[in-house]
């Protein structure tokens, strides 16, 4: 089992990878690169005398479907080894219907031409889809791993009704954090900024493209975020005594996470600092789905080490042989009281 836990750890960096190098194939412009052809490169199998956005755009399809394949392996892989009635089976099903989805929301994005300069509605649109099942992807893979490298597979939903829309809430605003980062990359791209004020001047105007007036809905959601994750951290500290170690580097990388988002803002988002946000925030992702997982599920050791040993024995006694019975002090009723 320790296998292919390490492999589903590899999957998901793998994984990250390749989403870190699709967002530089959409910061640089190559996402034209093949043209509108999928998944072929311009017609053919490998381009003939290739500039240098259609290497990028071919390195990454290169690695989407190397992607593919890890996460099928692990899928088979995972299958063989756990047994019936175990998380992990599910949640690796999960990811490699969001990985096909992945890649099919990313042939529409290259047949469609909403690639590199196009300013429609729909490339917004396909681009928030695809960074959505971004996410629900990344989520999949993360908890796969991490449930293949526990020892109990066996888990149970324990957080209460409330709890869990409340977390469910919170993690659609987490997701719109990245969501609407996206769409500010692809105004950044398509719209460089000469200056600090200018850029704020075109979010401002209601003359601007709508993708520059909707990178003001960024920060808006990042408070929405930030206030999930306080209660999360909040619940988690007071319900598991192991979460406190690991929470506070939950706090600390959004706080990195919110500090490289100024910084993209202050410098006019180049390249690399744009690439380093975005891998910043997967990481963030990643350790928000745990922390979130711990407050939703419990394996079935902690659901008995969360009982007593001396309750669990009472209950397999029979009614004859209950504590009451076997008391040599149990009152007797008196006839006539």
């Amino acid at each position: 089992m320790q296998s292919v836990a390490r492999f589903a750890w590899l999957t998901l960096a793998y994984n990250v990878a390749v989403i870190v190098w699709g967002a530089y194939v959409r910061a640089t412009g190559s996402g034209a690169g093949c043209g509108n052809h999928w998944p072929l490169c311009d017609g053919d199998i490998l381009p003939r005398a290739p500039k240098l956005q259609t290497l990028i755009e071919f390195l990454h399809r290169v690695t989407s479907v190397l992607a593919l394949v890890m996460v099928a392996s692990l899928l088979v892989w995972c299958w063989r080894k756990t047994s019936k009635g175990d998380w992990p089976r599910y949640s690796a099903v999960l990811a490699v219907i969001l990985l096909f989805n992945e890649a099919l929301l990313g042939a529409l994005l290259v047949v469609r031409n909403h690639v590199a300069q196009d300013r429609s509605a729909a490339h917004a649109l396909l681009l928030c889809l695809h960074f959505g099942n971004t996410l629900l992807l990344l989520a999949s893979l993360a908890l796969t791993a991490r449930w293949l490298s526990s020892d109990d597979r066996l888990l149970a939903v324990t957080a209460k009704p409330r709890e869990l829309f409340a977390i469910g809430i919170g993690l659609v605003a987490v997701m719109s954090i990245g969501i609407t980062g996206s769409l500010a990359a692809l105004g950044d791209a398509i719209f460089p900024a000469i200056s600090l004020r200018s850029s704020l001047m075109q979010d401002l105007s209601s003359s601007s493209h709508h993708l520059l007036r909707l990178r003001l809905l960024h920060p808006v959601t990042v408070v929405l975020g930030a206030i999930y994750v306080l209660w999360i951290v909040r619940k988690n500290s007071g319900r598991q005594a192991h979460a406190p170690k690991a929470l506070p580097f939950l706090i600390s990388v959004l706080m990195l996470q919110i500090g490289l988002g100024v910084m993209n803002v202050i410098l006019l988002a180049p390249v690399w600092l744009q690439i380093v946000h975005l891998l910043v925030g997967d990481l963030f992702w990643i350790c928000l789905v745990f922390a979130s997982a711990d407050l939703v599920l419990e394996t079935r050791s902690c659901r008995n080490l969360a009982q007593p040993k001396y309750l669990s024995a009472l209950k397999r006694l029979p009614a004859s042989l209950s504590p009451d019975s076997l008391s040599p002090f149990r009152l007797r009723r008196l006839p006539g009281s």
